[in-house]
């Protein structure tokens, strides 16, 4: 039993699609829970992309430490282990923070202000740091900060649906990779 938990806790195939379902769950929650407040739908909407990438995210990271000290743990850790913990907590710190910070964004007499854009920026570098193959992970902070900007409803509007159509297809993504059953290695022909 231990041991398939720990192969559980190490396999990064099953993370990404629980975790953006969590995301999806929570994000919903949110919007249902704020549905007959005199809240704007802009701010509800921007609300509700924020928490579901900083869960995402969040969640994933969280994944990545548990991950690292686990496989510590079982002598299995392969690589820079200070490298493998300062990518976990790059993207954990802003992550988190941003999921705190959703609250905020529900104040009435609040603007959403550069602690919006800064949190999705410093969440999207992170990602990318190691490399333009998370682009897909880190494509719903370029939409938070569009929408956070965008100044005439159209635009609002066509940054909601491509959002909606990039996770849908990064969901679409992690099934095909959730369901191949390979490690990340394997999955794109590195190992």
């Amino acid at each position: 039993m231990l041991a398939q938990l720990v192969a559980l806790i190490v396999d990064e195939s099953k993370w990404l699609t629980a975790l953006m379902a969590v995301a999806l769950l929570a994000a919903a929650a949110l919007v249902i829970r704020q549905r007959r407040s005199a809240l704007s739908v802009r701010r509800r909407v921007l609300a509700a992309m924020n928490l579901f990438f900083g869960v995402m995210i969040g969640g994933m990271a969280f994944g990545h430490l548990l991950a690292v000290t686990v496989k510590l743990a079982t002598g299995t850790l392969v690589g820079p282990i200070l490298l493998f913990y300062l990518i976990g907590l790059l993207l954990a710190a802003p992550s988190w923070w941003l999921i705190a910070h959703t609250r905020r964004l529900l104040v009435p007499d609040e603007q959403p202000g550069p602690a919006t854009l800064a949190l999705n920026g410093a969440v999207a570098v992170a990602l990318l740091g190691p490399g333009p193959q998370n682009l897909p992970l880190a494509a719903p902070a370029f939409f938070n900060i569009g929408y956070q900007l965008h100044s005439r409803r159209a635009v609002g509007w066509a940054i909601i649906s491509l959002a909606v159509v990039a996770n849908v297809a990064l969901f679409v993504g992690s099934l095909v990779f959730l369901i191949s059953g390979q490690s990340f290695e394997q999955f794109r022909g590195m190992e």
